[in-house]
């Protein structure tokens, strides 16, 4: 089994706090400047940000690029813009930062990239939260992009966590497959996980929603048809996760998450992405763009390996489902329920 063995430091404190002490700006031209002091000379670097929802992981990523630019020292404004998940949005948003001379702009989320792509290929752009930028079109090459675009990768730990599905629910004989089909990130996911379940002859079955609003009647059409629960770090699915759960946990249904905010909000356990931290090494990207004239042609994706991953599982949700996760406590694991 490929899980952690080794006790595992508690995560990075989630959410937006720290963008408390950065402007929030109406627009990039905006000559307001970041809490950075201005370490390399009077430039003020004109940022902007697309975030394509609202979620735990999308947040965190936010809040760690935003703790780098202010680690860094630099002068900046930062315009903050959220696409509420609406693919138009999106490019509207993209078109807007792009007519504002932003000097880079970050994208959270594989459609918030894609419609920044398809809006410049001159500014800097720096993608974070992103699954496979190749698979999705955004670069010719993981290791050399090839173009303005660049960033840092939240591709999963598939193998180690269907193989902590099998050490939670080792009788499982069918898995659901829970995920959005409009977003490409998931497919990559599922194709995964759809491997990794053949390899420990456990079989599956596709569950999948286009919008948010199909999620309760998906998830109601899962119970009594599977053991357990498999959702990849899909944007839909997180940002109704407590849904998710609402059906689910009642029925029994486990549910192995993407990541970690998924298990905070009714999942059972994951081994996840730390996605401050990813977060942070975008931003860490993006200074060496603005103040080292870091070509982003030439920059690999950066990704997070399993051992960088953390361990994490929700004890009420355990509970709930009845199933014993003592042996991840063993493991160094962390338990992000509510009650912890």
């Amino acid at each position: 089994m490929a899980l952690l063995n080794q006790p595992i430091s508690r995560r990075a404190m989630l959410g937006l706090g720290s963008l408390a002490g950065v402007a929030t700006l109406a627009g990039c031209s905006s000559n307001e400047a970041g809490s950075g002091s201005a370490a390399s000379g009077d430039t003020t670097y004109k940022i902007g940000v697309l975030q394509l929802t609202e979620h735990t992981a999308l947040d965190a990523a936010n809040t760690g690029f935003v703790e780098a630019l202010d680690d860094s020292g630099i002068s900046y404004t930062i315009d903050q813009q959220n696409a509420q998940n609406d693919q138009s949005a999106c490019q509207t948003i993209a078109q807007t930062l792009v007519n504002d001379g932003c000097d880079l702009i970050l994208a959270i989320a594989t459609p918030a990239a894609q419609a920044v792509a398809g809006a410049t290929t001159d500014i800097p752009i720096v993608g974070t939260a992103i699954t496979d930028f190749a698979a999705s079109g955004l670069v010719e090459d993981n290791d050399a992009p090839g173009g303005n675009l660049t960033g840092t990768s939240d591709m999963n730990p598939v193998t180690d966590q269907i193989d902590l599905l099998t050490q939670l629910v080792p009788d499982a004989q069918t898995v659901g497959l829970l995920y959005c089909t409009a977003e490409s990130n998931s497919d990559i996911q599922i194709e995964m996980a759809k491997k990794e379940l053949d390899r420990v002859g456990i079989g599956y079955q596709e569950f999948t929603v286009s919008s948010s609003n199909e999620i309760q009647q998906v998830v109601e059409s899962m119970v009594g048809r599977v053991d357990a629960v498999y959702t990849p770090t899909d944007n839909t699915i997180a940002a109704g996760m407590t849904t998710v759960a609402m059906v689910a946990n009642p029925a029994g249904l486990p549910i192995i998450c993407g990541e970690v905010g998924m298990v905070e909000n009714g999942g059972l356990a994951s081994v996840s992405i730390n996605y401050t931290e990813l977060g942070r090494r975008a931003g860490e990207m993006a200074v060496q763009i603005l103040t080292e004239g870091a070509n982003p042609a030439e920059m690999p994706i950066g990704t997070m390996t399993a051992d960088e991953c953390d361990l994490v599982y929700n004890q009420e949700t355990a509970d709930e489902v009845g199933v014993d996760v003592s042996s991840l406590a063993d493991q160094g694991g962390e338990d992000v329920s509510a009650s912890a």
